[in-house]
């Protein structure tokens, strides 16, 4: 959600410009005799009162973002929990440990490696024609992700906040993370995969929002960027945590902890938005956070400065100087993705933000579960994916603000493609399986890229208002791609990587068409983004 320098001064949100200095006939506000009250957009606040990213901003941004890798432990958690443990023959007749697979084996004749314990797979003899199996729990996993970043994202702009929303879902993922552990048939885990994911899905929206709002313009590109080294680490983290915990029932116990952990001793110094606090016509209670980050960071706030939103910015920079009286508690002001469809402007955006999510989150998932064909050391192979995506984040980081969004959407989706297409051409037997190693590594460093930088560029393409929403939105095209990604792994062979290949070519012809907005400020109402993009 990143704003740079060099818009253009006039319209809210510049982050060259000067506070927008707009009367207001409310008492109270004189910071003294002779002197004027001003009226200022959060963005204006930040910039020249309370510091774009000091103290408070920089505490605030790692607490929230550790919800991240709570995200990564139940969402990747599948990998461990659903794997094919592998088998031994236990010296009857009928075996041949150089079969494949244990589907033309005579029963008794062979075991699972780690017993029966070790995985679903072999707890309820997901293999043969039951394989389907694995694939639908991880489909419907996303499939309650979907749902959940719908639900989540609305309440997250409405009623519960970022910070209430947060809260909510790392609570029901504790839960259900539990009692997963516990499920006595495929059935039962099938269900509880589900509703974790309807959870899950609202963890990575709320946190990054709620991490980037308060961050000022010139700043927030590289902190946005910076939230996804979180969900990596995490990754990273598993894989060791799974090592530890080699029963798929006490991995879920493990990964479901932290959860815990994260409600007791980091959500009560997480503070609620000021921005959610505006819109919401609770202008006390935002004031009250800008004073604290402007104390927390060595800066002053005068009294005589109070916030105001982008539309009433606008009016008041094209000669409108009209204020309603008694302002501190304003009516709140509220957005549906219904009013996203209905402008014109915002309309095409979501259609294209929609296909990007989607077709990127196919190649990202999908390399990722597909690391079960490789045939390598899986806890190994989870820690490189993850690490080869932290060069990712900090090189698009790096390159964010200098060739702006639309660019590195482009560019990345396709890089990620060139080395699917590669890996669908190369084998899996001897160096052939390193090529093919390597090339999914390179995929998804590409398309780890993308996926962090769609928050960003996405959350930029609409309001404050219906922010989340139209995020929500893009998160559940994101999560309905991440359905389709299970089916693909399992049909093996280089066939998934072609068509991870195929995704990221249409991604970077559909990023072709968003409008760039680098420099471009970031608005809070529809009106104000109306205004200011026909200004």
């Amino acid at each position: 959600m990143a704003n740079s320098p060099g818009s253009n001064p006039i319209s809210h949100g510049s982050s060259l410009g000067a506070p927008l200095l707009i009367p207001s006939k409310e008492p109270g506000w004189d910071s003294g005799p002779g002197s004027e009250p001003q009226k200022v957009c959060i963005d204006d606040m930040l910039q020249n009162y309370c510091g774009e990213f000091g103290y408070w901003q920089l505490k605030h941004f790692v607490l929230t973002s550790l919800a991240w890798a709570l995200e990564a432990f139940h969402t990747m958690v599948m990998i461990f929990a659903d794997r094919d443990p592998g088998w031994r023959c236990v010296g009857g007749l009928g075996c041949d440990e150089k079969e494949s697979n244990v589907c033309g084996l005579e029963p008794g004749s062979w075991e699972w490696e780690g017993g029966p314990g070790s995985s679903t797979v072999a707890q309820w003899g997901l293999v043969c024609g039951q394989k389907y199996k694995v694939g639908l729990v991880q489909a419907l996993f996303f499939g309650g992700c979907m749902i959940g970043a719908g639900v989540f994202g609305h309440l997250s702009d409405s009623k519960l906040g970022r910070k209430g929303s947060l809260t909510a879902v790392c609570i029901l993922n504790a839960i259900f993370g539990c009692l997963t552990s516990l499920a006595p048939d495929y059935s039962t885990y099938l269900l509880l995969r589900f509703v974790t994911g309807f959870s899950t899905g609202g963890v990575g929206l709320c946190s990054f929002v709620l991490a980037t709002e308060p961050v000022g313009p010139t700043k927030r590109g590289v902190a946005g960027m910076s939230t996804f080294y979180f969900f990596s680490t995490g990754i990273a983290l598993l894989s060791g945590i799974a090592y530890i915990f080699p029963s798929w029932r006490a991995l879920y116990v493990a990964s479901s902890i932290p959860s815990i952990l994260f409600l007791v001793l980091v959500v009560p110094f997480i503070s609620e938005s000021p921005r959610w606090y505006l819109v919401r016509g609770k202008m006390n209670e935002a004031m009250k956070i800008m004073r604290t980050i402007a104390n927390a960071n060595g800066h002053h706030l005068p009294d005589g400065v109070s916030l105001a939103l982008d539309d009433e910015a606008n009016d008041a920079s094209n000669g409108n100087q009209i204020w309603k009286a008694a302002t501190v508690e304003k009516e709140a002001i509220s957005g549906s993705i219904v009013d996203v469809i209905r402008s014109p402007i915002t309309r095409i955006r979501l259609f294209l933000a929609v296909g990007i999510n989607f077709t990127c989150s196919v190649v990202y998932y999908g390399l990722s579960l597909n690391v079960v064909n490789l045939e390598t050391n899986l806890y190994l192979t989870v820690l490189l994916n993850a690490v080869a995506e932290m060069p990712a984040f900090t090189i698009t980081a790096v390159l964010l603000d200098k060739f702006g969004r639309k660019p590195l959407a482009i560019g990345t989706q396709w890089f990620s493609a060139i080395f699917c297409f590669m890996g669908s051409l190369t084998g899996n037997v001897g160096i052939s399986k390193v090529i093919r190693m390597c090339c999914g590594l390179l995929g998804i460093f590409g398309m780890a890229g993308t996926y962090n930088l769609l928050f960003i560029y996405t959350a930029e393409l609409f309001p404050t208002v219906v922010r989340n929403a139209a995020l929500g939105s893009a998160t559940q095209a994101a999560q309905m791609g991440a359905i389709l990604a299970p089916f693909v792994v399992i049909l093996g062979g280089g066939f998934p990587f072609l068509v991870f290949g195929v995704c990221g070519l249409i991604g970077g012809m559909l990023a072709s068409y968003l409008p760039e907005t680098l420099n471009k400020p970031l608005y809070d109402t529809m009106t104000g983004l109306e205004e200011g993009e026909l200004a």
